[in-house]
């Protein structure tokens, strides 16, 4: 049987990670500015997580939604106060585009309309309503655009009025990343949320704060969306709440009320996964990571614009990108090969920063001078 290449590989084995660095099956150690696609929050294998997923599979791994599992009721208290979140109703799932699928059912669920915005460059999921609400045609499939999706320009206030002028009316969700990453780390302004927020509540259409990378303190605020004063209707996460470990989740205003049978999950909020997520949470709260997401990305950045031969470098917290005008295979293979360092793209030409949210001052240096002597290196070759 051949294994279907999810991603194109580098010809690597991670065999032990710990921190911010992996190793390889030669014992190469390697400093992951990458976080396996914004997934690695609290630092891969941290202690703490690691004993509360031991301590929890000696007890149960599994059983259904079937019965009581008071470790959900734990995860919705911890989140709601690490959050800010308290009136809140929690939904656990297994995935990012597990958690928006849902957030977009509930959303017509709650309006009776069918019709969705989202934005240009956005990235929602894989899923039938995820991938349809995503601009990426290379992912969407004929059974997907039956769906009744606009796409908007992002960041476009102008447009966004003009919109609702005319199709306000028929709106069930506006859907919006805070910040997108696949896109190429395009910050939602301020102001753009908060028009989205006043037209949404004219309206009566769900906002769904799309929170699976920018949320869970990356951006510096738990969820991005923050920054701009506004609460979403829905917030839908992933990535970095488990750490690695598989779960998604919805938060639900408490004016949204969702019927039994509405929502639904064979595996989510499973005993091993809330496990895992309250051991970030802890970790979160007791190490000030959301904090330390700040501070460190506002080093980080203010580092990359004294180094030449990078552009446009944006973003909040440790969720960072740039252009690189020339060859960025060619840097970023460079940054792996010969100084063992993991960086994120986003196409044509953005490198993606999501390392953990732990990540010291010291590996922060250490990427800098790397990245600044794999473009001097390239640079020479190329004069």
């Amino acid at each position: 049987m051949t294994l279907f290449d999810v991603y194109p590989v580098n010809d690597i084995t991670i065999t032990k990670a710990l921190g911010s660095y992996v190793w390889d099956e030669n014992g190469v150690q390697y400093l992951d500015m990458y976080g396996g696609h914004a997934v690695i929050s609290i630092g891969h294998t941290h202690p703490h997580w690691v004993k509360r997923i031991e301590e929890q599979l000696e007890k149960i791994a599994f059983y259904s939604n079937s019965v009581h599992i008071p470790l959900q009721q734990q995860l919705a208290d911890k989140l709601a106060k690490v959050s800010g979140k308290t009136d809140y109703q929690l939904f656990l799932c297994n995935s990012g585009a597990e958690a928006n699928e849902n957030a977009l059912k509930l959303a017509s669920f709650h309006t009776g309309k069918k019709k969705i915005v989202a934005f240009s460059k956005s990235f929602h999921g894989r899923t039938s309503l995820a991938v349809a609400a995503t601009d990426n045609p290379a992912i969407v499939a004929p059974v997907n655009q039956t769906a009744n999706v606009d796409f908007l320009p992002f960041n476009d206030e102008a447009a966004l009025k003009a919109y609702f002028q005319t199709k306000g009316a028929e709106v069930a969700a506006v859907i919006i990343e805070g910040i997108q990453g696949v896109g190429g780390i395009n910050v939602a302004s301020d102001a753009f949320l908060q028009l989205i927020r006043r037209l949404c509540d004219q309206t009566g259409a769900v906002y769904i704060a799309d929170a699976i990378q920018c949320g869970y303190g990356r951006s510096g605020q738990f969820f991005s969306h923050d920054k701009a004063g506004v609460n979403a209707d829905i917030y839908t996460m992933a990535k970095g709440m488990g750490n690695g470990f598989p779960i998604g989740g919805i938060l639900i205003a408490p004016h949204i009320k969702p019927k039994h049978g509405m929502l639904g999950t064979t595996f989510g909020g499973n005993h091993l996964a809330c496990a895992a997520a309250l051991a970030v949470l802890e970790i979160i709260e007791e190490e000030n990571l959301v904090e330390m997401a700040k501070q460190r990305g506002m080093y980080l950045m203010n580092r990359l614009k004294t180094i030449d031969g990078i552009e446009n470098i944006r973003g909040r917290g440790l969720m960072i990108g740039f252009d690189v005008p020339g060859n960025i295979k060619g840097l970023r293979k460079k940054l792996l090969d010969d100084f063992y360092v993991f960086t994120g793209e986003s196409k044509p030409n953005v490198i993606r920063l999501l390392p953990s949210l732990a990540i010291s001052r010291k590996q922060s240096d250490e990427f800098l001078e790397a990245l600044q002597e794999a473009i001097t290196e390239m640079t020479t070759v190329t004069a």
